[in-house]
Parts: C-alpha cells; structure tokens; sequence
C-alpha cells in the first residue's frame, strides 16, 4: 500500500479503517490527529511485528473525522464491534449480566430484570452473576418489601387487587391501596440493600420493629421482623465480603507466551459477587496496553460499569510515538484513562473512576482476577490437541477445527453449515452457514463450498473435518489449491450387517478418512479421539439441519405471501427482510407498509386486509 499524501489528511481526532484486497475491514484506529497517526505506520522502521503483518495485507485506507478524541473513541469501538477486524483486539464473549432496574421517577415503580442499562434517569444494580440467582433475589425482594409486579398496561385496567396482594406480597397501588409516598418508602430500602447498605438498613428496620411492638402493631412489628430476616439471608448468601468496599470491578492481565488473559472480579455491597475470565491467543506483553483500553470500552458498552474500576496499570490508548507538547509516557497514560472514564461515566449516568491499587484490599482483588485470568490459560488447556495432532501425523497440536455438513430436501434449500471448535470447545460467533444453489449432489456442493471458504480467507483451521465418507473428502480436496496447511478428514457413519450406514443412537463405531488412505483410521470404536471428532461432526449436523430448516420454511411462506394480489417475490423478500413473520406483517401500521419501496397506501391497505385473510386460512 502507499503512503498517502499528507496534504490530504485532516489534522483532526478521527477513526482510521484499514482494508485488505476484497475490502475486507482488517483494522480500525482511533487517532488524537489523523494524520500523524497514520502517517505513522509507513515509517521504514520502529513498527511492531504485528502493524508489519496487517500493513502487508492492508491495500487501501480510509478515514472519518469526529468533533473530538471522545466521538473517536466511541466511533472506533463501535466499527469493532461491528466489522470484528482480523488485527484488532476484540471481545468475541458478548454474553450480557442480568441488571435490576427501578424506574424511581413513576409513582409506583417496579423491580425490573434487565440485560441493558437506559439512559432514562432508572436506577440499575448489578451485574448478577445468573439469571438464577437474580430471580431468587428478585423473588426474595418481593416477598420481603411488598413490590407491584404487573406491567404498567395491566396494573392500569386492573379493577380489583390480584392474588399476590390477597397473600401480602403487594400492597395493591392498582386500585389506591397504598400511598405513593409509602410505595416509595419501600422501594428505598430495596435500593439501600441493593446499593450495599445493609447494616444501615437492619438498624432502620430493627428500630422501627421495636416502636410498631411497643405500639401494640404487632402484625406491622411481625413484617419489619420478616423484612429483617430476608435481608440477613441475602447477606449470608454473599461469600466474600471486604469492609469498607462498595461497588467496584477489579481486573488483571496475565501472559503465558501464546496469548492474553484478562480475569476481572465483581464486588458488589463489599461483596465478591462473581469474576470472568477471557483469553486472546497470538497476543504478548507488548499488546497488553492496547488490550486494557480496548477492553474497558467494548465490555462497558455492554454492561453497567460500576463506580469504581482498578486496574493493574493505566492503559495508553494507541496515539502517536511523538505525543503533541512533550507529552511524557504517564502524562499519555492518565489522560488516555480519564477519556475513558468520561465515557464510562456516560454510560452509567453517573462517576466512574479508572484507578490504580490504593491499599491492601484493592491488591487482594487484583490479586483474585490475576487468578481467575491464570485460571482462563487452564481451561484453553487442551488434550485432544495433541491426540488429534498424532493421529493426523501433524507436528503441531490441532487447535482449530472446522467441521462441514451439507443440509438439503430434495435437492431444494441447500445450505452448508460451518462450525469452529478452539481448544476443544464451540466458538460460536465463528459459526456460519453458506446458502449453496439447489442441488442434491452433495459432492459437487461441498467443491463449490470450498471455494467460498477460501475467499473468506485466515484464520485457517489446524483441521477441517467433512461430514460424510471417501466421496465428499475427495470433493473438497479437488476444490484446494494444494497450498493450504491444514489437515484433512471426515467422518462416515459405521457400516451395518447390510453395509448400510448405521445410525442408531449410541453407535460409537464411525471411521475417520484421510486424504491419500483407502482404508478408515485404525481406531478403537469409543477412544477418546473418535467421541470427541463424533461432538463435533454431531454439532455441525444440528447447525446445518437447523438453519436448512428456517430457510425452508421462510421459502414456504413465501410462496403463500406471493399468492396474494399484488405481491411478487421482490415483495415478498423485502417484508420478510422488514418483518420476522406474518403475524408482526399483520400487525404493521399503514405508515411501516408504505415505507417499504414499492408499496403505496392503497397497495398497504389491500395488503393488510389480504394478510388478515392468510391469517384465517
């Protein structure tokens, strides 16, 4: 690629994207002045090995300036997440925590079990480490504080109190039973619990049981007493509590010489609540600022920070080797962290500091998340790697597998579904399903497959592994170039007493093939390298059969909506790519039909009456 002329690049914060050969996004940036930054990475030397190997794939360049370094920052892990680029760091594990959350400003709010956080002025607790274990909260807050659980179109129709209020467990504000203002006071000693002030609120809740029992209200006096239990369980349920701790999350990074791993700890009340762990293969040292930044973004963007972050270190985002003014290394440091938390800040409605270790209670928990980051090189430890590598002759252990199954009826809907095993587990956001042309030969399909899979190009599996015998191997070996480095196989069902393929449930006899061999692998019906090659053929046959199925049934109900006046497969297509299904296209306004190209209001009207009448059929 060559070096763009420096007149044309703006001297403003902005994002950067590099593009390979086929327009491939392989690398997005931030930059604090576009163009030093870019016009970094074509010096003749001072690059690291990692910005050689993307330049040498990169072949042209574009570049959008924002307003801010901010707007950067957030346009750039926004691309991220969106284009997922080979050569950056990217958090693959979007799975989302349960939140509580309490809409405050409504006169009668209720608890809520979120996985996102609104900017709508609620107050969100949290994260919870289950789904489980947030619903037995939930339920024990409920019984405990007398909580409305209907929805707000319900507790609005409703006439009479439901069943929960006739057992105590709601105070009925559906029909006026209960104050606004009493309604508020419970939902304040839910949040005090929730924010961590349990002791302050045992002593509330104790005083007041002594005053309603000197009153002679003891049915009041005998709530307060359930109340105070409820909260004393939920303290004994919390494992490790730290004095003096509110809610914070403590992360480290440990190397092991063939990636990163972050651990991270959440403390929650004082309370140790739960830790993750996450891995990077291909990473070092050397990456491990890039990493923090870019992970304290992408992660809080899915899940509420919480007032307090520590970290093993202020993580640099990647600017420019010559910073603007003298800017010295630390100075770099701790700016790059209040960008950060001005955007953490953002996203909790509230402050959020990025700090260093302040006492010996801040080292013990970046001690537990160095723990749990050791604890995520553990777990990538894999056996079958090496057992796989010897039966295949390989020198390297087999880490990455790719394993393809074809799907069709009749020769009809054909699709090819790809699934990706890493270190002996499913890497399902590497999943993917190719829609093939109908044919019922799955030879000549699995050929025509392996063309697209060497367009979509690296990262190459250590194995790809085919569903099916001799035949389909020989088709995808005719569809390589001969310059791919990765072992070949597939797996055939056992032969019955007739030679025909045997599919009864529990056969642990299939054979593997291998290029260059008539015979199967010589392998012990049940060994541990058969069963394991067996989950993973099994796994690409559920994916593949399952996404056949959808399609299947999407082309069926299609030809029903082309049965209708005045609808045509160009039609057709663009309702299912706006709609789910026919009842959300029933459900549709006038106005969202008309928004569709080629639909005007008299064709929307006669479309919504002929969808009704498809409903009835």
């Amino acid at each position: 690629m060559d070096r763009p002329d420096p007149a044309t690049l703006p001297l403003a914060p902005g994002v950067y994207v590099f593009k390979d050969g086929r327009g491939r996004v392989i690398y997005v940036g931030k930059a604090r002045m576009l163009r030093r930054r870019v016009l970094s990475y074509f010096r003749p030397d001072g690059v690291s090995p990692k910005t050689r190997a993307m330049m040498g794939h990169a072949r042209n360049m574009t570049w959008i300036p924002t307003n801010t370094e901010k707007e950067a920052l957030l346009l750039e892990a926004s691309l991220i997440k969106r284009h997922r680029p080979h050569y950056n760091i990217v958090l693959r594990d979007d799975k989302q925590y349960v939140l509580f959350r309490i809409p405050i400003a409504e006169p009668f709010p209720r608890l809520e079990i979120v996985r996102r956080a609104t900017d709508d002025g609620s107050l969100c607790f949290g994260p919870f480490p289950s789904t489980q274990a947030a619903r037995e909260t939930w339920k024990l807050l409920h019984r405990a504080f007398g909580l409305r659980r209907c929805s707000d179109v319900a507790m609005r129709n409703r006439v009479r109190p439901c069943l929960y209020h006739h057992i105590a467990h709601c105070p009925a504000p559906c029909v006026g039973q209960v104050t606004p203002e009493a309604y508020q006071a419970e939902i304040r000693k839910v949040c005090e619990l929730l924010q961590g002030q349990a002791d302050f609120l045992l002593d509330q809740l104790r005083a007041q049981m002594e005053e309603a029992s000197e009153a002679m209200e003891y049915e009041r006096a005998a709530v307060l007493r359930d109340q105070m239990r409820a909260v004393e369980g939920t303290l004994e349920q919390q494992s490790v509590v730290l004095p003096g701790a509110s809610d914070m999350d403590a992360l480290c990074i440990h190397g092991d010489g063939d990636g990163l791993a972050l651990g991270i700890v959440f403390v929650r009340g004082g309370a140790v609540m739960d830790g993750r762990n996450f891995f990077w293969p291909g990473l070092e040292l050397a990456d491990a600022d890039e990493l923090l930044a870019s992970f304290l973004v992408q992660y809080y963007g899915n899940v509420l920070p919480p007032p307090r972050v520590v970290v093993p270190f202020l993580p640099r985002v990647a600017e420019e080797e010559e910073s603007e003014g003298g800017e010295t290394e630390g100075g770099e440091a701790e700016r790059s962290a209040a960008l950060q938390e001005q955007i953490l800040s953002q996203r909790r409605n509230g402050p959020v500091r990025i700090v260093l270790p302040q006492d010996e209670r801040d080292v013990r928990l970046v001690d537990l998340a160095l723990a749990n980051a050791r604890e995520a090189v553990r777990c990538r430890e894999d056996p079958m790697g090496p057992a796989l590598a010897t039966l295949l002759g390989r020198t390297e252990p087999v880490r990455r597998i790719e394993c393809v199954d074809v799907s069709h009826t009749g020769g009809t809907q054909t699709r090819v579904g790809l699934v990706v095993f890493e270190h002996g587990r499913p890497s399902k956001n590497d999943y993917r399903i190719y829609s093939m042309p109908d044919s019922a030969d799955d030879c000549a399909t699995l050929f025509a497959w392996t063309a697209r899979r060497l367009e979509s190009g690296p990262p190459w599996p250590d194995l790809l592994l085919i569903d099916g015998g001799r035949g389909q191997l020989d088709a995808v070996r005719r569809g390589l170039t001969g310059e791919e480095s990765f072992a070949l196989a597939a797996i055939a069902k056992a032969r019955d007493e007739r030679g025909h393929a045997d599919r009864r449930a529990g056969n642990v006899a299939d054979r593997i093939f291998v290029p260059g061999r008539v015979n199967p692998l010589n392998l012990r019906e049940g060994s541990a390298e058969l069963l394991f090659l067996q989950n993973v053929r099994d796994a690409a046959h559920r994916f593949a059969v399952s996404r056949h199925r959808k399609a299947r049934t999407g082309a069926a109900l299609s030809g029903e909506l082309t049965r209708l006046p005045g609808v045509g497969p160009a039609t057709a297509r663009l309702l299912w790519e706006r709609f789910k299904d026919v009842q959300g296209m029933r459900q549709a306004t006038i106005e969202e039909l008309e928004s569709i190209p080629g639909i005007g209001k008299m064709k929307a009207k006669a479309l919504l009456e002929n969808l009704a009448l498809l409903g009835k059929d």
